[in-house]
């Protein structure tokens, strides 16, 4: 008996054992690059499963912490099928893992071929949302400020500003005026909190780096940049310095701050002002309380004071690209496919990718009524059909490394704080990049 009860257990455990390999085996594994979309990406999952019998395991790295949580994750036997990958320089970290998918239905529907991730005649990552992002701004308050009789500032509205002169000039004033407006300050805190610094350290330092590599003939299509001379620091500074002086938060607090608590600023109308991209929207739409009406959410470039800037247009492009584990079976790969192709082509998965990711994509699948029509992706939409102005293409993917942005958003920090003098941060910036490069 007691030998048929040995025998029992191990068959179970056995039964057990094969039961869980089998399940991992046929479950494919997501890792997720955003977090603003991890709930998304999980209910995602939940509705595939149900429709395809199909499972999916979403892992969502936190804030910043992707590159790593990607390292620790590629080399376990259940690695992930499905990863992003962030531009070049991701790529170069990234392409022994990365299968060409030139061949594969996806890449067949991008509508521009130049947007994909590619090294010679392959095709290692696929771009799949466009974004663009720039100072949002509650028209209700702004409004509220142009009527007002005593104000110092000519300008009417803030669609006639296209200039960091002219912007200043009615922040400032803004700011003399915030108890008048009900505001307790113009813009949102600048969040600092390490792993929420991607505002300042990555999307702000686009614009003037964008400025840098276009006078000295660079695009991302160079893959690396050995070294920068941050040319446009003082500029960097000027859109940096009234942000932090014309905030709710003391400029010496910003070290606790983090993106939802600027984003929920925003939505209680604490503020006028925060900078952002289009994905915000169901953030600030999501906060209990809100008080921000969908027809006055409205977006500006970020004007910084470079020569030519009057003809800026908002920040747009795309950084994450979707890519395949080649190293993974080839069942898995085609696992990874399928879902892609389903997420992307399917009506139910399109209608997901409109409604709960509310991403801009870039396929031919996709109808213009099928595209997301909240307010900042019309914003978006607006922009980039007003030939007046031209986009600012995100040239950040040619940062050398996560390390180096999250060096340059602490020395952020201790600047904001005082601790650390402006000549240093752009020594620091250059210095820096240069020994990350290499």
């Amino acid at each position: 008996m007691k030998r048929w009860l040995s025998f029992a257990v191990l068959l179970a455990a056995l039964v057990l054992t094969v039961s869980a390999c089998g399940k991992n085996k046929d479950t494919l594994y997501f890792l997720n690059f955003k977090p603003e979309s991890a709930e998304a990406f999980n209910k995602i999952a939940t509705v595939y499963e149900k429709e395809t019998g199909k499972k999916m395991r979403v892992v969502t790295a936190a804030s910043g912490t992707y590159e790593q949580t990607l390292k620790s994750e590629i080399g376990k036997s259940d690695a992930p099928t499905l990863f992003i990958v962030n531009g070049p320089v991701g790529y170069a970290s990234w392409k022994d893992y990365c299968l060409d998918l030139k061949d594969s239905e996806l890449y067949g529907h991008l509508t521009d071929k130049g947007l994909a991730l590619t090294s010679g005649d392959g095709v290692y990552g696929i771009p799949y949302v466009v974004e663009g992002y720039g100072i949002i701004y509650n028209k209700a308050i702004t409004d509220r400020y142009f009527a007002l009789q005593n104000r110092s500032t000519s300008v009417g509205s803030m669609e006639e500003i296209r200039s960091f002169e002219q912007l200043k000039a009615v922040v400032e004033d803004m700011t003399a005026h915030k108890k008048e407006l009900g505001i307790e300050g113009v813009f949102a805190s600048t969040s600092l909190k390490s792993g929420e610094d991607w505002r300042w350290q990555t999307h702000l330092a686009n614009v003037p780096m964008y400025y840098e590599f276009e006078q000295d003939g660079i695009s991302v299509a160079d893959g690396s940049v050995p070294e920068v001379s941050f040319r446009y620091s003082d500029q960097y500074r000027n859109i940096f310095d009234l942000y932090i002086n014309n905030s709710v938060t003391d400029p010496k607090l910003l070290g606790t701050k983090q993106v939802a608590d600027s984003m929920a600023e925003f939505a209680l109308g604490k503020c006028a002002m925060v900078q952002n991209g289009n994905w915000a929207w169901s953030q600030i739409a999501g906060i209990d309380g809100n008080t921000v009406a969908e027809e006055n959410i409205r977006m500006i470039p970020i004007y910084t004071g470079i020569e030519g800037e009057e003809n800026q247009g908002l920040c747009i492009g795309t950084e994450n690209y979707l890519a395949v584990n080649k190293r993974a079976s080839a069942e898995k790969q085609q696992a990874a496919l399928d879902f892609l192709n389903w997420l992307f082509t399917s009506e139910t998965g399109k209608e997901l990718v409109t409604d709960e990711l509310e991403f801009i994509t870039p396929f031919d699948t996709f109808e213009a009524d099928e595209q997301p029509n909240d307010p900042l992706a019309a914003q978006i939409a607006a922009y980039l059909a007003d030939d007046t102005r031209t986009s600012v293409p995100w040239v950040f993917q040619l940062f050398p490394s996560q390390n180096f942005k999250n060096d340059f958003g602490a020395n952020l920090l201790k600047y904001a704080q005082g601790n650390l003098s402006w000549e240093q941060v752009k020594s620091e910036f250059i210095s820096k990049w240069k020994s990350e490069a290499q």
